[in-house]
């Protein structure tokens, strides 16, 4: 379905393809046998890595009810920069609380990912009068992302340490409640890469994220062509 809707869009509306690099560190940090303190750094950059698209920071604070199944909330801060064919008026900072379920499940060697995130945004405002730009009152977004995602090991039975593996996921943003625009369907990520697991607290990938952005108004869209690296190291405060 989401794929029918993106080419139903792509054939009425104007598309601008850009090629980004992305840089993610992050670490789900063991506190005890029931919590982790999650750490995220994404250096967001466009035009290769040229100029800076976004500065995304997070933290959370993870509840493990079981190995499987996961809850978290956090809060984000969001830098986004004027950037590519179709750039916002001014930098622009975001405030975001945000909520998830991440549920694990195994089917034979490969392990499936189901993550469910809520998110309520406060973003600054601006625009465009008498050719200068001024800033407006704070808007406040909520939005909500689903991503499946599979880890597929390559050489092994399952994921163990020492192992070569592909992470194949794809996850749709939509928002909800006032004042979303002419769009519910906010962004699509495709994310192919390939990584190594050193052990279950260090892993390294690299691969390929087509990023899909529909803007506010409906009309202008971006296809974000991104080399997308990620580093996670886990620390363990528990020993």
């Amino acid at each position: 379905l989401l794929i029918g809707a993106i080419g139903a869009i792509q054939a009425q509306k104007t598309i601008d393809d850009q090629f980004h690099a992305w840089t993610v560190v992050q670490g789900n940090h063991h506190l005890n046998n029931k919590f982790d303190l999650h750490t995220e750094y994404q250096f967001r950059r466009s035009n290769g890595y040229a100029d800076w698209q976004q500065s995304l920071l997070r933290v959370g604070l993870d509840y493990k009810l079981n190995p499987q199944l996961t809850l978290t909330a956090g809060y984000a801060w969001v830098l986004s920069f004027p950037y590519g064919t179709q750039p916002i008026l001014n930098n622009t900072d975001e405030s975001r609380i945000w909520e998830q379920v991440n549920l694990k499940q195994n089917f034979g060697p490969i392990q499936i990912q189901h993550r469910y995130r809520l998110e309520q945004r406060w973003i600054e405002q601006f625009a465009q009068q008498n050719g200068q730009i001024n800033q407006l009152d704070n808007v406040f977004r909520q939005r909500f992302r689903y991503r499946a995602q599979a880890l597929i090991p390559l050489t092994k039975k399952g994921m163990v340490n020492n192992t070569p593996f592909l992470n194949v996921n794809d996850e749709v943003f939509l928002g909800f409640g006032k004042g979303i625009g002419k769009n519910v369907l906010d962004q699509n990520r495709f994310i192919a890469a390939f990584g190594w697991r050193f052990n279950q607290d260090f892993n390294i990938q690299i691969g390929y994220l087509n990023q899909f952005v529909i803007k506010s108004d409906g009309l202008r869209m971006e296809r974000n062509h991104t080399l997308w690296t990620s580093i996670v190291y886990n620390l363990n405060f528990n020993k």
